[in-house]
Order: structure tokens, then C-alpha cells, then sequence
């Protein structure tokens, strides 16, 4: 399979590393593209720096990445590098798209925000097999138990169809002989950081951002994550969803007159 793997967290994270290796240690052809810098909350969104409408590169690598991987930055956001990248815009059309290891975790309903998943949705909704990973942690410590579950996970992924979706995978940064397994998951209510309105006045809104604790949500994403499991979860791109709801039909001969 070919494969490019991308993030949100930059062309210089170690996380690209981790995935990129465990593609190439599976037999697959690997490509990195990534931003040029961090676009964390991104979502899908298609930003991106041009020049004469040519997307620009930057000659940078992932930290310690292995010598027979093609590396690039790209100054765009990770959703436009998944889009563009469907239509073989990197000089192939990926079998798989790996976008990670996000630095922090990736839970919840505040996946929609996220632009690690953001890549990985935008690639799904062309045809490409899609899996964003992340880990617990902004520092994290312990790449190996990363490693451990981004083997599996891809394993399973290879051997899967799973249409339009993406494989959504999160890690407790704790040492692989501490991790309970993978389990999967339903989407929490919330995800592991949640931004609240501080205060507000003339011309500005200030944030602030606080740590959601677990609660009791059971087969929740961030619930076991809390507790040492990894978790799979599988999200798609937005759908046209009507059930339960009956939309009427306006006929223009029915709308009364605006100027009446």
C-alpha cells in the first residue's frame, strides 16, 4: 500500500515518526506531508499559503525519521493536505492516510475540532482509508507504548474496509507493560479539554480552557483512556441525517409576497 501520513502538531513532531516507521516496518511505501507549522484546531478546514495559486513546501523532517522516507512541509492546514492528497496531488493517490501522533488526546465530541482528525476526515470522504491516531499527553513520554498500539491498529486497518470512516485511536501515555489492551469506544459527551467563555466585553472574548475530568460514562472514549485502556473509535464526515424529523416542502407560489 502507499501510504501518507500527515498531523496537525507540525512537520518537526515525533509523532509523524512513529507513524511513518510502523507504516514502513508493515511493508508499506511511506510519504510524510505535514504543515509547516501547528494547526491544532483546525478541524477540516482548507487554509493554506500559496504563491501565484501554487500550494508552497518546505525542505523539513520529522525528528529521527528513517532516511528512505520522503519528508516535506506544506503551508497548509492538515485538512487541505488530506483533501489534496485524495486527488494524488503529492505525486500518487494514497491507499491509507495516518495522520499523528497528535500530541494530546483526541475524545469525545470535541473531535470535531481537531485537526488530526480533520485530515484524516477530509481524505475519507474521497475514497482513502483513514486512521488518526493520538496520545495522552503534549510531552509524552512513553513512544514505544505508541508504537504498540499504532502495529496493531494498522494491522486491523489493512484488513478492513470501513467505507467512509475513520479508525480514530487514542493512548494513555503510560509504559507498554502498564497498558490494560484496546477496547472500543463510544464518543464521550465531551472531550479531554473543555473552553468555556471567561469574559467578555467591547471588542474582545476571553477563553478559558480546563481539563474535563472522566465522569461516569462507561465505554467512553476519555472514560477508559482515564483508565489505561487505548481506545478505537470509528467517526465519519458529516451526513445528511433527517430521521425523526419532517422537513416540509415550500413551493415559491406558497411564500407570500416580501414587499406585500
Amino acid at each position: 500500500m502507499r501510504v501518507l501520513v500527515t498531523n496537525d502538531d507540525g512537520i518537526g513532531s515525533a509523532g509523524l515518526t512513529v507513524l511513518a516507521e510502523a507504516a514502513l516496518a508493515a511493508g508499506h511505501e511511506v510519504t510524510v506531508v505535514a504543515p509547516h507549522h501547528e494547526y491544532s484546531g483546525s478541524s477540516a478546514a482548507l487554509m493554506s499559503h500559496e504563491e501565484d495559486g501554487h500550494l508552497v513546501f518546505v525542505d523539513a523532517r520529522p525528528p529521527g525519521l528513517d532516511t528512505r522516507v520522503t519528508a516535506f512541509g506544506v503551508k497548509a492546514a492538515p485538512g487541505l493536505i488530506g483533501f489534496v492528497a485524495s486527488s494524488g496531488a503529492f505525486g500518487f493517490t494514497p491507499d491509507l492516510l495516518l495522520s499523528g501522533v497528535n500530541l494530546g488526546a483526541n475524545t469525545g465530541r470535541a473531535v470535531l475540532h481537531s485537526g488530526t482528525v480533520g485530515a484524516a476526515l477530509s481524505a475519507a470522504a474521497h475514497g482513502v482509508r483513514c486512521m488518526a491516531v493520538s496520545i495522552a499527553a503534549g510531552e509524552p513520554q512513553h513512544w514505544e507504548t505508541a508504537r504498540a498500539v499504532v502495529d496493531r491498529s494498522l494491522e486491523w486497518l489493512t484488513e478492513h474496509d470501513i467505507g467512509d470512516r475513520v479508525l480514530n485511536v487514542n493512548i494513555p501515555d503510560i509504559p507498554v507493560d502498564e497498558l490494560r489492551g484496546v477496547r472500543p469506544a463510544t464518543l464521550a459527551s465531551f472531550g479531554a479539554v473543555q473552553a468555556r467563555v471567561k469574559e467578555e466585553g467591547v471588542g474582545f472574548v476571553n477563553l478559558t480552557y480546563t481539563k474535563v475530568e472522566p465522569g461516569e460514562e462507561p465505554e467512553t472514549d476519555h472514560h477508559l483512556l482515564s483508565r489505561g485502556w487505548a481506545t478505537w473509535t470509528l467517526v465519519r464526515a458529516p451526513v445528511a441525517d433527517q430521521s425523526g424529523v419532517d422537513l416540509p416542502r415550500i413551493d415559491l407560489a406558497d411564500v407570500a409576497d416580501p414587499r406585500a
